[in-house]
């Protein structure tokens, strides 16, 4: 259902009747609760809380770009704290609401708002699609591997290049081909596009393909089934959407960020990487038959260098790497 700015507000207002002060809320960016990905990594950790407390909390979902000020707004006017807002998209808005309401809390996935009533959570994807790229350079037959990304932003630059470090440092010899789905936000809920950029790479040789994409990214994982290829999984464990092809998942802990603001929210930036237990790689009995014991300790040993700071994973947003 798409909002007008009226049905938006009418909407918060309905919402937050009920609400008493001081009860959280949820912001989920463009594609939804429930797009298998980042928002749902998030709101399986609101749930969580929900069901340990016995608590509620206020959400609402942003259907296009105009709604996130007036949305994180509406929240703040009803009383709500901490309200987390879902995405890196939604970092100027909050910015601009939380200078007006000085007292409440507020907290925001995947940016850094620098105010004394904001907590900022970022991870280290980086670190954990290096992993996940030795992961696809290990069982690659053909020496040939793909990412296709979802809005091309610098964070998900910082996927692909530390997927690409991770598939050269274990292969030198390997090829990564690399594919964005568009510009603008409807990039991360597209899975027609991303399956034909799935295709696109499978017929220059890839067999196996890391998507970084959002929603987008269950038309590349359905191509790579179609196929008789292998997909790799981003932020929540997605193994179970295509299992006996989902090679894994690059795990980000979006759901224990939310969990743990709602648990106990503080001020300043918190950075999550594979030492934290903020990424990491999914195995389960969804991909359990893809790996043997031998291959999962080579895994475990590039995951292990670089947690005691023997690999150190260049940063795209931070050390100026991978010139793409």
């Amino acid at each position: 259902m798409k909002f007008t700015s009226s049905r938006l507000s009418l909407a918060l207002m309905l919402a937050c009747g009920a609400a008493q002060a001081q009860q959280p809320a949820v912001i989920f960016d463009m594609g939804g609760k429930f797009d298998k990905s980042f928002n749902q990594a998030g709101y399986q950790g609101a749930e969580q809380w929900k069901k340990e407390t016995g608590k509620t909390y206020l959400e609402f979902e942003i259907s296009n770009d105009t709604q996130r000020v007036q949305a994180i707004r509406r929240m703040a006017e009803r009383g709500a704290s901490p309200i987390i807002s879902i995405g890196f998209a939604q970092a100027s808005a909050l910015q601009q609401v939380a200078k007006d309401f000085p007292k409440t809390q507020f907290a925001i996935i995947d940016a850094k708002v620098d105010l004394p009533n904001v907590q900022s959570l970022l991870f280290k994807e980086h670190e954990g699609s290096y992993v996940v790229g030795a992961f696809a350079a290990l069982v690659s037959k053909t020496g040939k591997v793909g990412f296709v990304g979802g809005m091309d932003i610098p964070l998900i630059r910082k996927f692909q290049c530390g997927y690409e470090q991770g598939a050269k440092a274990t292969n030198p010899k390997i090829e990564v081909f690399s594919n964005m789905t568009g510009t603008t936000s409807t990039a991360w809920n597209d899975p027609t596009r991303g399956g034909e950029l799935a295709k696109a790479q499978f017929a220059k040789g890839s067999d196996v393909v890391f998507a970084a994409a959002g929603g987008t990214g269950v038309g590349v994982y359905q191509a790579a089934k179609d196929a008789g290829k292998l997909a790799i999984g981003v932020d929540s464990n997605q193994n179970h959407l295509q299992p006996g092809t989902m090679l894994t998942s690059m795990v980000k802990r979006v759901d224990v960020a939310v969990y743990n603001v709602l648990k106990g929210w503080k001020p300043g930036v918190s950075v999550l990487g594979l030492k934290e237990g903020g990424v990491d790689y999914a195995v389960d009995d969804h991909n359990a038959k893809l790996l043997n014991p031998a291959l999962k300790a080579k895994v475990d040993a590039v995951k292990a260098d670089i947690i005691a700071g023997k690999v150190k994973v260049a940063d795209y947003m931070a050390d100026n790497a991978c010139k793409f």
